[in-house]
């Protein structure tokens, strides 16, 4: 199945903005952040299609799915 994924802020660095992908079915959002080697304690907020998921939900064809880092401030 055909995934589009993009990723934002410090995410990108030494990876993409946007970038789609091939992948078997019942891929989960999990299972591209861990390919991505991204730390799940990084992930702030993950989105298919413009609704939050959660690292178990599995992608579809055709899904956009959005990768957020944690924000801070003070």
């Amino acid at each position: 199945m055909r995934v589009q994924v993009k990723l934002f802020a410090f995410f990108r660095e030494g990876r993409f903005i946007k970038e789609d992908k091939e992948l078997p079915e019942g891929t989960t959002a999990g299972k591209i952040v861990d390919d991505l080697s991204i730390d799940r304690e990084e992930v702030g907020v993950l989105m298919v299609n413009s609704r939050h998921c959660t690292f178990e939900t599995v992608l579809h064809e055709g899904d956009i799915y959005a990768i957020f880092p944690v924000i801070g401030g003070g």
